[in-house]
This record gives C-alpha cells, sequence and structure tokens, in this order.
C-alpha cells in the first residue's frame, strides 16, 4: 500500500484546511496516511530528525512538509533533507532539474494539475502563447517549464514586468499565480483564452477569491477555473499520483 507522511509545523489555518483534505483524499482511495502536527516552537534538529526517520520508513513513500513553515526554520534545508525518491511535492533541487531537463520521476502538484485541465479540456499547448503571472519556485517557475515542454511560447510576468496588461492579453493560455486578490481582470483577457486561477486570497469579508477577477474575465475566456473549486482539487489528485508513483519507484 501507498504511504504518504504529511508534516505540519504551527497553527496556520490555510495549512490545516489543505493537510485534511489531502488526509480525506487518501482516506478515499486507499492511501495510507500519516500526519505528524508539531508545535510552532519546534526546532530545526527536531524538524530534520523527523524527516529522516520517515527518509527510512519502509511503509512511507512520500513525504510532504507543508510550507510556509515559522519564520525560525530553514525551509530550504528541510526540502534538501527529503529523500529525493520520496519528494512527492517535487521540490527538492534533485527533481527540479530532472524537471528543467524533461526527465522526471515527479512533477509539483499544482502545476502538474494544471496541466491535466488543459489535456482533459482538449487544450493543444504547442504553438500557443503562455502568459505566467507569478515566478515562485513552488508554481511560476515550473508551471512555465512544463507549458515549454509541450512546445507552448511562454512569457513569465513578475512584479517587474513592464504593462502587465498588454503583456496578458496576448496570452492564449493565461495562467495567474502571484497571490494578488482578483489582480487580472476583464480587460487584461484576450477573446477566446483559456484563464487558469492557481490563486487563493481570503478578502477582509472573509470571501475566497482567486487572483482573477472570475466574472469579467469569464466574459472573455472560453475556459477558466472557478476559486474555490478549480485547482485546488487537481493539486491533491497530483498529489496521490506522485504518492501511487512513489511507491513503485520504491519497489
Amino acid at each position: 500500500m501507498p504511504g504518504l507522511a504529511v508534516i505540519i509545523v504551527g497553527d496556520d489555518p490555510a495549512s490545516k484546511i489543505y493537510v485534511r483534505n489531502k488526509k480525506l483524499a487518501c482516506e478515499t482511495i486507499g492511501i495510507h496516511s500519516e500526519e505528524y502536527a508539531l508545535p510552532q516552537d519546534t526546532t530545526q534538529e527536531q524538524l530534520l530528525a523527523l524527516v529522516d526517520e520517515l527518509n527510512r520508513k519502509k511503509e512511507i513513500h512520500g513525504i510532504l512538509c507543508q510550507l510556509p513553515l515559522p519564520k525560525h526554520l530553514d525551509e530550504e534545508a528541510v526540502i534538501h533533507a527529503i529523500s529525493p525518491k520520496k519528494d512527492v511535492d517535487a521540490f527538492h533541487p534533485v527533481n527540479v532539474g530532472k524537471i528543467m531537463i524533461g526527465n522526471y520521476d515527479f512533477l509539483p502538484c499544482t502545476p502538474a494539475g494544471v496541466m491535466e485541465l488543459i489535456h482533459e479540456s482538449g487544450i493543444n499547448v504547442a504553438g500557443k502563447e503562455c502568459v505566467v503571472v507569478g515566478r515562485s519556485n513552488i508554481v511560476g517557475k515550473p508551471m512555465a517549464m512544463l507549458l515549454l515542454h509541450e512546445h507552448g511560447t511562454v512569457t513569465i510576468c513578475h512584479s517587474k514586468t513592464r504593462d502587465l496588461k498588454e503583456v496578458c492579453r496576448r496570452a492564449d493560455i493565461l495562467v495567474a499565480a502571484v497571490g494578488v486578490p482578483e489582480l487580472i481582470t476583464g480587460d487584461m483577457v484576450k477573446e477566446g483564452a483559456v484563464v487558469i486561477d492557481v490563486g487563493m486570497n481570503r478578502l477582509e469579508n472573509k470571501k475566497l477569491v482567486g487572483d482573477v477577477a472570475f466574472d469579467s474575465a469569464a466574459e472573455k475566456a472560453c475556459a477558466i477555473t472557478p476559486v474555490p473549486g478549480g485547482v485546488g482539487p487537481m493539486t491533491i489528485a497530483m498529489l496521490m499520483k506522485n504518492t501511487v508513483k512513489a511507491a513503485t519507484i520504491h519497489e
């Protein structure tokens, strides 16, 4: 049976929701899951000791450390400590390098989920103008690489991009992953574009919104993902896929 260990440090409410959803998904499809909820004041040594223990645990094929970690902990050191063969988030430098050259075991769950949505919708990336708004190691950069692997012409936008509106309006496929509520408005979307919203932002009134102003963008787009209920469930599905793949690698 594939086994997944999820580590969560502290009391971040969003992280707790993600962990709960991952646990439920494991139960639904028959993956053995273990949750390690550590207190906010966990030391670097304690966290690395747990990772080392899980690296050696035969029942565990995938290890996921929920980010962000409390500020006193070194995220990079924790990511490096997870065995590349158990790195179901695909954040370890070995796995990042494999993604770069196109010969990978695992893909980061969110970009992989976006690609699955594109494929299932019958959208061909080859030759399309693709714009990714956001350059994080978790979503933006690997997202751009996956689109490039499928022969898209890719532009990555960020806080220093000049005339973001004009760049976005060129996109046949527009992926927003920047963490700014409703940054992408309808007038930034090309008629007939595919719009994928990776953002998950909670407003002061507790409403959950993405990085795209859904109503105005939907008037222009030929396909668009909602928030919540769009990319989020796909991220969890891809985590399950990676865990099963890790179990086959370990055999």
